[in-house]
């Protein structure tokens, strides 16, 4: 798959749930002893300025800013000493979410895996350090979500490391780092703006058509 603005063509989309500090405090929620990882499927990647389709029968969408990595070179269980090295670099994702669908089912495939729900961009950055970044979601304009990715539970060192154990990672795959506090509900017509310090802003707009 090759989207907008973007070269590489990922095989899979890995992303990590409540992996900031400031999001576990406002859920009330214990700090995870290891990550939680899901996948995204293919078909949910869009690019910068293309529309979220906010699915039939869907109650609440919300938006999701994270900070995503991008595979340089193929990975299998490879130590954290060397993580770096297969990092091509960094970019804005939102991981669009139907919060009813996952609070529903009780896991979250189905939540996160509609087409369009997984927003990717402008670019990939490549040299950049990413231990202390602001993250920013803005919905029309409204600062929605605001906190910096020292607030990472597990750094994207040990994300790297950690899932090349359990699946080989190739060029072009995607790791996204989880979202911090602040998420919430979009709908039709809202333009959603993901922003991360040294990367740039994230535009999509919601639609239903």
């Amino acid at each position: 798959m090759q989207i907008k603005n973007f070269l590489f063509k990922p095989t899979k989309i890995i992303l990590c749930g409540l992996n900031y500090r400031d999001h576990a405090k406002e859920l009330k929620m214990k700090i995870p002893k290891e990550p939680v990882i899901f996948l995204k499927p293919l078909t949910t990647l869009i690019g910068p300025g293309d529309k979220i389709i906010y699915p039939k029968g869907v109650k609440r969408l919300d938006y999701e800013a994270e900070l995503a990595l991008v595979i340089k070179k193929k990975a299998k269980g490879i130590p954290f000493k060397e993580a770096r090295k297969y990092i091509l670099g960094f970019t804005c994702l939102n991981d669009v979410t139907a919060r009813d669908l996952q609070n529903k089912d009780g896991q979250w495939t189905r939540a996160k895996s509609f087409d369009t729900f997984c927003p990717l961009g402008p670019h990939v950055e490549t040299d950049l350090d990413v231990s202390n970044l602001r993250i920013q979601t803005y919905l029309n304009r409204k600062l929605k979500q605001d906190s910096t990715t020292s607030q990472l539970i597990f750094s994207v060192g040990y994300l790297v490391t950690f899932i090349s154990k359990v699946m080989t990672l190739f060029p072009g795959d995607i790791i996204s780092t989880g979202t911090p506090p602040g998420v919430g509900p979009m709908k039709p017509g809202d333009i959603v703006e993901v922003k991360i310090e040294g990367i740039g802003t994230l535009r999509n707009e919601v639609t239903n058509k």
